[in-house]
């Protein structure tokens, strides 16, 4: 009788312990892999979002204050000296009717203070998209972090490409002008997120780029040519 109760109340084996806790240890290995992929994915996505709504703001912005550049003026407001492919200096006479100021500064001539000023400031080897408004708060950033800004002049309506993962848009369907001839821009915003992980490792997420472009006409263009 006492015999059989001792052998109903035995335990595992030593060897059948061992073969439980590699088994278990296998799984978990396992899961934490599969849970830190998830990581990695769900941290990469949250940076493509990020990515994405802060050129979306940068860019409405932009679109904003330039479809208005001009106002109040004869020309198309863009200052030809101090804009090119990659920064644009945009004017409006705001102070058309203010009797208190100049009259050089009521007609749009020496309007600095009315200025707005788009660039790319290089800081701690990363791109920032700038907005500059001397009359106002100064210097901002609209974007964190940019990898390419490319401004492009036209006379007229176009279409393009903006091809996936690309810098720049492509097949522009008119021939660019210079920024005072101006009556339409594209403003194209490049970002690419780095890599995550190894090449060849599980998780591995490979250089990823976003292309965002903006079409803006001008305020004072002649919308019946197009």
């Amino acid at each position: 009788m006492s015999s059989s109760n001792k052998k109903a109340s035995s335990g595992f084996s030593l060897l059948e312990l061992l073969i439980a806790m590699v088994i278990t240890m296998a799984l978990m290995t396992a899961a934490s892999t599969l849970l830190a992929q998830a990581l990695r994915v769900r941290s990469r996505e949250n940076q493509k979002s990020d990515a994405l709504a802060d050129v979306q703001r940068a860019l409405n912005i932009m679109s904003r204050e330039i479809a208005n550049t001009g106002f109040n003026m004869t020309g198309n407001g863009i200052v030809a000296a101090d804009s090119g492919t990659s920064s644009l200096r945009i004017r409006s006479n705001l102070n058309r009717y203010d009797t208190s100021a100049s009259s050089a500064s009521r007609d749009g001539i020496i309007d600095e203070n009315e200025d707005i000023k788009y660039f790319i400031n290089v800081a701690d080897d990363k791109k920032y998209l700038a907005r500059y408004d001397p009359y106002g708060n100064g210097a901002t950033v609209l974007a964190n972090r940019i990898d390419a800004l490319n401004i492009h002049y036209y006379d007229q309506k176009v279409t393009y490409t903006a091809p996936p993962g690309g810098s720049d848009i492509t097949g522009a369907s008119a021939t660019p002008v210079s920024p005072a001839s101006a009556k339409y821009i594209v403003i194209a915003i490049a970002v690419t997120l780095d890599p995550v992980g190894q090449p060849g490792s599980p998780g591995y997420q490979p250089p990823y780029s976003v292309l965002l472009c903006s079409d803006v006409t001008l305020r004072n263009s002649d919308l019946w040519t197009y």
